[in-house]
């Protein structure tokens, strides 16, 4: 008999503890999800349209330092094919128009060229690799930008004649807006000409400012 009291009262004891575990557990997921509920105010948000245009197109302006002539303005245009996002081939066609030679100028010696031999006009064919797209911070504005290397060839018309020439250089493309970009470049123009009588290897450095637009 004392037996089956002590299994009963067992029995109730472990059936309320079991209960009353439930109800805390019940008690605690609810305390739980109040605390963690989030209120999360979601944003339409509109991502950036990025033009997939490849051909460029665009003018510049700057300074050609002509071996024995001088520096002197130079203007042009430039147009661009994108054939992968490292590389691209682009065109130039640059006109500037020489001073006097330093001989003209220091020893007064007679002219070297005739006013129209002045006029000087270049054209090469180059191909570009991008080396380090990315940003660039200019105060709280932030630019798609990319430095970029040029190596290419072509002629220069000047004195009558023209001028097997090779070129090198370099620049930084920043784009304002998606189509629209402005470029510093600085190129060396490698070439040889015989107007003081013999074979001599010349380097004209040129530096300018441009804009290009993306079509």
């Amino acid at each position: 008999m004392e037996s089956w009291i002590r299994g009963a009262v067992l029995i109730a004891l472990v059936s309320c503890g079991i209960t009353g575990h439930n109800a805390v557990a019940q008690d605690s997921s609810t305390l739980l999800a109040d605390v963690v509920q989030p209120d999360i105010k979601r944003r339409d948000i509109e991502e950036a349209e990025i033009d997939a245009e490849n051909w460029e197109f665009g003018f510049y302006a700057g300074v050609l330092s002509f071996e024995d002539f001088g520096s002197n303005d130079v203007y042009g245009v430039r147009i661009a094919y994108h054939i992968s996002e490292d590389w691209f081939a682009e065109a130039n066609y640059g006109i500037s128009k020489l001073q006097k030679s330093s001989s003209e100028k220091i020893a007064g010696f007679p002219p070297l060229l005739t006013d129209d031999e002045r006029d000087l006009s270049y054209y090469n064919l180059n191909l570009g690799f991008n080396l380090l797209p990315g940003e660039l911070f200019i105060g709280k504005w932030a630019f798609n930008s990319s430095f970029y290397f040029i190596l290419g060839a072509g002629n220069t018309l000047f004195a009558s004649d023209e001028y097997f020439t090779y070129n090198v250089g370099g620049g930084l493309r920043l784009f304002v807006t998606d189509w629209i970009a402005m470029h510093w470049d600085v190129r060396n123009h490698l070439m040889t000409h015989a107007l003081f009588g013999e074979d001599k290897d010349i380097q004209n450095l040129e530096t300018h400012l441009g804009v290009t637009l993306f079509f």
